[in-house]
């Protein structure tokens, strides 16, 4: 069955920063630019994906409004290189990667890594282990 979510999206304050940051972070994960608004330009909006957007940033909705999001990995070296490169491009760590405690409410072999986008949005990269 196919992803219940088409896509969703976050306003932000600056969009040439967090383009940026956005290009280097999900650019780990296999994710790079599939639209821009306006096209060639992105000053407006730019969608992430990898055939059509599934994630996209904009400066139609408000920013700051600490939302969450999580990318799906396909290893550990995926989660550790975004990361990695969202703390490169401005970002802020917010969990190291690792394995997250199912003690704490995390399924056994959750290994997960957090980082927060220039506008305090808390994204995430998890490779859910077998």
């Amino acid at each position: 069955m196919a992803s219940m979510i088409d896509h969703t999206g976050i306003g932000v304050a600056d969009m040439a920063r967090s383009a940026a940051f956005y290009d280097a972070a999900l650019g780990a994960l296999g994710l790079h630019r599939v639209m821009q608004l306006p096209e060639g330009e992105g000053s407006d909006g730019i969608g992430y994906g990898r055939a059509h957007p599934v994630f996209w940033i904009d400066r139609f909705h408000p920013p700051g409004v600490k939302q969450h999001t999580a990318f799906a990995a396909g290893s550990r070296a995926q989660v550790d290189a975004f990361h990695a490169a969202g703390l490169r491009a401005g970002g802020t760590d917010n969990g190291p990667p690792g394995l997250r405690d199912p003690a704490t409410g995390y399924p056994p072999g959750y290994y997960a890594a957090f980082v927060l986008d220039p506008d305090g949005n808390n994204m995430e990269a998890v490779f859910r282990e077998r």
